[in-house]
């Protein structure tokens, strides 16, 4: 199993980004996936979620309007477009697999830094 992300890096406050989080080694369509992410000396969170059909989707107050989960499941590839982005995002993004509680998948991560 895995799951690689990808497109982090450094922005200006303002800017975009688009991640991309590349699954391989199970059924990608059956499994709910989300996006999470942990600032220096803070816990990890939930930044939004996406069933596995692609039917709905949930967000962190924080992100609602900027951020935009979608998934591609003929790629096996969740994104994230993150739009209007501010130095509070910055934190590693990691991607979740979820199949209700029976299993668990996390990638590593990719870092976004937003600064001037």
């Amino acid at each position: 199993v895995q799951l690689v992300e990808s497109g982090g890096g450094l922005v200006q406050p303002g800017g975009s980004l688009r991640l991309s989080c590349a699954a391989s080694g199970f059924t990608f369509s059956s499994y709910t996936m989300s996006w999470h992410r942990q600032a220096p000396g803070k816990g990890r969170e939930l930044v939004a979620s996406i069933t596995s059909a692609g039917g709905s989707t949930n967000y962190a107050d924080s992100v609602k309007g900027r951020f935009t989960i979608s998934r591609d499941n003929a790629k096996n590839t969740v994104y994230l477009q993150m739009n209007s982005l501010k130095p509070e995002d910055t934190a590693v993004y990691i991607c979740k697999a979820d199949l209700f509680t029976q299993y668990t998948y996390w990638g590593q991560g990719t870092q976004v830094t937003v600064s001037s």
